[in-house]
C-alpha cells in the first residue's frame, strides 16, 4: 500500500494543472505562473524522475487571443478557441523547460487513441521513448478532431487516464483547492481537509463539489472520479494546491500535502486483473517447454522463439491466449505483432525480425508487463 513515506521512491509522475491555475480570470495564460512548477519538475527530471506533464489553459489562451470574454458553447467554436491557444500553451511550455536544458515534446490524444488498442500500444511506447531521451511530454486533448464534444471530458480524465497508460507511479493533479474536504469550504469554515484516505472510500462522493472557476471542465467530481480511473492500474491520486509554497517538492519529500487517494489494488495486481478478466481474446500462441518454463519460474516476456503455433486473426495490441503444448492455458497477454507477422516469426529470434519483416517494433511477442499468468 502507498503512503506518503514510500512517495520519495516514487519515480514516474503524470502531473496535470488546471485552467484557474494557469489563467489571468480566463484572460489568457499567466506565464509568470508556470515557472515555479517548471522550477521544480525540472529538478526532478535532473535528479533522473519521469515526468509526463497534462496541461489546461488551451481554450483560456484561444479566448484571450480572440478576445472572447465568455468560454465558447458550441463544439466548433470551441475546438477552434483550443487549437489557437495550443500555440501559445505548448510555445510558453518549451520556452520555459528550454531555459533550464530540457526539451519538451507535445502529444495530442482523443479518446479513440486509448480505446483502439493497436494506437493505445503505439501512445504507450511513443511516451516511454520520450521519457527514457530524458523529454517531458507535455499532453492535451487533439480537440480538433474531437467528436464527442471537447471531452475526454476534462483534463482530469484524461491525466488519470495517461497514468494507466504508461503505468505511472503517481498522479498529482494541481488545483486551486487545498485539496478535498468533508465539507464545503466556500460555505463552512469548519470544513477538514482530508490528508488521505481509500479511493473507494463513499465519502468521497458526498464531499466531492463542482468547479469554482466556471473556467474549466472539472471540479472535485471530475477528480475523484479521475483518481479511480488511475487507481485501475495501482496509481495513487494526490489532490494538490498549486499555488502551494514548493508544492511538487514537497509531495516528493513526502510531506502531508493536499489529500492522498490510495489505490486499493497494487500496480500489478490492478493491471493483471484488468488484463485477465476484461478483455476478449482474439487469438492463440502455442508455446514450447522452455518458453513455459520461462514465463512460469521467471516471469519473461514471451519470444517469438518459443512459439510453435499460432492460431486465430487478431491484430497487434489485441489479447491472446498462450497455451502448452498439452493445450492447456497458461497465460493471456497484449501481443505486439498481428496475426500474419506472428506466424511469420515465431520460432526465430529477436534478431532476425527486421529481416522478415523489414522493421523492428518490439523484441518481444508479448511484454511481461502486458502478460498475466493463469
Amino acid at each position: 500500500m502507498i503512503s506518503r513515506d514510500r512517495i520519495p521512491g516514487t519515480r514516474r509522475w503524470v502531473v496535470k494543472i488546471g485552467s484557474a491555475l494557469l489563467t489571468r480570470d480566463g484572460q489568457g495564460l499567466e506565464r509568470a505562473m508556470l515557472a515555479p512548477w517548471v522550477e521544480q519538475m525540472s529538478a526532478r527530471r535532473q535528479a533522473g524522475h519521469e515526468i509526463v506533464l497534462v496541461s489546461s489553459g488551451a481554450v483560456a489562451e484561444g479566448m484571450a487571443r480572440m478576445g472572447w470574454r465568455r468560454r465558447p458553447k458550441t463544439l466548433h467554436e470551441l475546438q477552434a478557441a483550443a487549437a489557437i491557444g495550443q500555440m501559445g500553451l505548448v510555445r510558453a511550455y518549451e520556452d520555459c523547460f528550454q531555459a533550464r536544458g530540457l526539451h519538451t515534446a507535445q502529444v495530442l490524444l482523443t479518446r479513440d487513441d486509448l480505446s483502439n488498442r493497436s494506437r493505445y500500444l503505439n501512445a504507450r511506447s511513443t511516451l516511454r521513448t520520450l521519457l527514457k531521451l530524458g523529454v517531458i511530454p507535455v499532453i492535451n486533448e487533439n480537440d480538433t478532431v474531437a467528436t464527442d464534444e471537447l471531452r475526454f471530458g476534462d483534463n482530469d480524465t484524461l491525466a488519470a487516464l495517461v497514468a494507466n497508460l504508461i503505468e505511472a507511479d503517481l498522479l498529482i493533479l494541481l488545483t486551486d483547492q487545498d485539496g478535498l474536504f468533508d465539507q464545503d469550504p466556500r460555505k463552512n469554515p469548519d470544513a477538514k481537509l482530508i490528508p488521505e484516505t481509500w479511493v473507494s472510500d463513499p465519502l468521497l462522493d458526498q464531499v466531492a463539489g463542482g468547479s469554482v472557476t466556471g473556467l474549466g471542465t472539472g471540479g472535485m467530481v471530475t477528480k475523484v472520479r479521475a483518481a479511480r480511473l488511475a487507481a485501475r492500474s495501482g496509481t495513487p491520486t494526490i489532490i494538490a494546491p498549486g499555488r502551494g509554497e514548493q508544492v511538487l517538492s514537497r509531495i516528493g519529500a513526502g510531506e502531508s500535502v493536499g489529500t492522498l487517494l490510495i489505490p486499493f489494488q497494487g500496480p500489478q495486481a490492478a493491471r493483471k486483473q484488468w488484463l485477465a478478466g476484461h478483455l476478449q481474446a482474439r487469438g492463440r500462441l502455442v508455446l514450447d517447454a522452455g518458453a513455459v518454463r520461462a514465463l512460469r519460474e521467471k516471469g519473461t516476456s514471451l519470444l517469438a522463439v518459443g512459439v510453435k503455433a499460432v492460431q486465430g486473426r487478431f491484430n497487434r495490441g489485441e489479447v491472446v491466449i498462450c497455451l502448452d503444448e498439452a493445450g492447456q492455458e497458461i497465460a493471456r497477454g497484449l501481443v505486439n505483432y498481428d496475426a500474419d507477422e506472428a506466424e511469420r516469426i515465431r520460432g526465430r529470434p529477436s534478431s532476425s525480425f527486421e529481416s522478415i519483416l523489414g522493421y523492428l517494433d518490439d523484441e518481444e511477442l508479448i511484454h511481461r508487463d502486458n502478460l498475466v499468468l493463469i
